[in-house]
């Protein structure tokens, strides 16, 4: 009787444990949890803020004058070059960043109507040339190695950050900036601007 009632015992402590345990989950299209990547888990940017303030900035950049009248109609396609996407916030977003910068790439690439240089190839001539880490943001910089990568437009922006708090409650509101500029001439050809906001209250 007395090991029946311990054999119980463990049966209930070992399921009262595997209760308490954590449970993985995959998320996303075509799992049991299709929208688990929607939900925010910090003020953090992650992939759908990212995803969204791409979308914003290539939906202008594909329906705008420069897009329509130079680039799709350009004899042969335009060559651009992707500057690193300057991070002014107070966050630590490194793989926010190369993520951020991959699907700009991407967008790009895919339009069909432009080449891009490969990133590596940016770094590997930056460092040929003397373009100190530094410098990484300077237009002179981009204008010197965008001639030598043969380039016509260099893509280039910023994100930012507005951090408000009030009580328990933080909000921060990122901004990316995206610009596009003819190397020839030093001209301005596309900016746009897009926001969203994160909030957490404690």
């Amino acid at each position: 009787m007395n090991r029946f009632l311990v054999t119980i015992s463990l049966l209930i402590a070992l399921t009262a444990s595997m209760a308490c345990a954590p449970r993985a989950m995959r998320g996303g299209a075509g799992t049991e949890n299709p929208n688990m990547d929607r939900a925010a888990m910090s003020t953090t940017l992650d992939r759908d803020d990212i995803t969204y303030l791409v979308d914003q900035n290539l939906d202008a950049l594909f329906d705008s004058g420069f897009w329509k009248n130079q680039v799709a109609v350009a004899r042969k396609p335009p060559i651009m070059a992707i500057w690193p996407i300057e991070n002014a916030t107070s966050e630590h977003l490194e793989d926010q960043m190369l993520t951020l910068l991959s699907s700009i790439e991407t967008a790009l690439i895919n339009s069909g109507l432009v080449n891009v240089v490969a990133k590596s190839r940016q770094e590997a001539l930056a460092r040929e040339i003397g373009i100190q880490q530094g410098a990484i943001y300077n237009p002179s910089s981009a204008a010197r190695l965008g001639k030598q990568l043969g380039a016509q437009y260099f893509v280039t922006g910023k994100l930012t950050a507005v951090d408000e708090r009030l009580q328990k409650t933080r909000r921060l509101q990122y901004t990316l900036f995206i610009q596009i500029l003819e190397l020839e001439t030093g001209l301005v050809k596309f900016q746009h601007e897009a926001t969203r906001s994160k909030a957490v209250k404690g």
